[in-house]
């Protein structure tokens, strides 16, 4: 049976929280673990390629991490330690922990009821790059409410009827993308209104299957890549409709 969720969510992803508290573990993990090596925030490059080294090859004398990132404590300013193989950060100055920051941003497909979806393209994306809309949930702000927030200021548009569909951690950097459809009326015009968007329209199903951009195909619509749930949000509500000659 396949597991229709989103990579990155599906439980075949282990954080190994129970490792993280045993230090001889953490220690047996790092003799043949393959290290990503930072030196003042920066990491390795091959080209496009990150450089993972052998263990053995790592500076030697340098904090080990398995994942964390707050050097110092957001209360005090006081270096701060790892704990939990770096899913946690603890004080110097009065032991408080502080964990890795994570970001709940919406993205969502907009449609019109019917046979036609809003996608939008950033200006930073490849050419041919299209995607559902997203932003992130302000304070104070609702998961819904930033869906309806973030589609009027992205495309000037007004949605409604907002459902949620699915989360996936989007560790891009550090964010929670939680997943959702809305409606708009079929006659709303999307257009970029932030500067954030280099395009947006309207796509039917059709068009969409015709793009073939979830292969890599030639098509005129890139469609995102199907480890995200941009990606899933698209293609199951294409695969809803029925296919037209």
């Amino acid at each position: 049976m396949t597991d229709s969720r989103p990579a990155l969510s599906r439980s075949t992803v282990d954080r190994d929280a129970a490792t993280r508290e045993d230090g001889a573990a953490l220690d047996r993990a790092w003799s043949n673990a393959k290290v990503l090596v930072l030196e003042d925030g920066l990491a390795l490059v091959d080209g496009t390629s990150l450089v993972l080294v052998e263990a053995a090859d790592a500076p030697h004398g340098a904090e080990r991490l398995y994942l964390a990132t707050h050097v110092r404590c957001p209360r005090c300013g006081a270096p701060t330690h790892s704990a939990k193989g770096g899913a946690v950060r603890i004080c110097e100055a009065d032991a408080s922990t502080h964990f890795p920051r994570t970001d709940p941003a919406v993205i969502v497909l907009v449609t019109d009821g019917a046979d036609r979806a809003v996608l939008g393209r950033s200006a930073i994306w490849p050419p041919r790059r299209y995607s559902t809309l997203a932003g992130f949930v302000e304070p104070g702000e609702s998961a819904e409410q930033a869906v309806v927030r973030e589609v009027a200021e992205e495309a000037g548009i007004a949605v409604r009827q907002v459902v949620y569909r699915g989360s996936q951690p989007w560790p891009f950097p550090a964010s929670l993308m939680l997943g959702y459809r809305a409606v708009c009326d079929p006659d709303a015009e999307p257009v970029p209104q932030d500067g954030e968007l280099a395009d947006a329209g309207w796509f039917t199903r059709q068009q969409l299957r015709d793009a073939g951009g979830w292969e890599g195909g030639p098509g005129p619509v890139l469609l995102p890549p199907p480890v995200s749930i941009a990606y899933r949000l698209i293609t199951e509500w294409v695969a809803e409709g029925p296919s037209r000659p």
